[in-house]
């Protein structure tokens, strides 16, 4: 549920906003930028993708990151491509990873694979909310 008050805004903000976090994503890397950081923008790029569905579609949602709790909440009939579908997995992205603490360094493969779902999200979303 959105806090009282407080209007989601329009799918097309989210979805600005979606391309924004996905070029962020996307940013030629150096020594001094973290994968993890990128994957963050990837997982909001997916997590707003969603919420510009879901805000389309007039489905109220909980403020939350998480990307499963939001795919959950789809009407019947719109889920993610196949090849977004592991879209969940980017939740670690969104809170954990950007912090130091006691888990692996994200790969250049995850990181890939990151960037490629909020890719295949976004296009997904963008078809939808037209």
């Amino acid at each position: 549920m959105q806090p009282e008050g407080i209007e989601p805004g329009e799918p097309k903000d989210w979805l600005r906003h979606a391309r924004s976090d996905l070029e962020l994503a996307r940013m030629p890397r150096n020594s001094r930028i973290l994968l993890e950081d990128l994957c963050f923008h990837a997982q909001q790029a997916t997590e707003k993708a969603l919420k510009a569905v879901l805000v389309f579609s007039s489905v109220s949602f909980p403020r939350t990151h998480n990307i499963r709790t939001l795919m959950d909440l789809l009407l019947e009939g719109l889920s993610l491509p196949e090849d977004a579908k592991g879209a969940a997995v980017l939740t670690d992205y969104a809170v954990m990873a950007r912090y130091p603490g006691d888990f692996e360094p994200v790969t250049e493969e995850e990181y890939l694979d990151a960037v490629r779902i909020a890719e295949a999200a976004l296009r997904w979303a963008e078809n939808i909310v037209k």
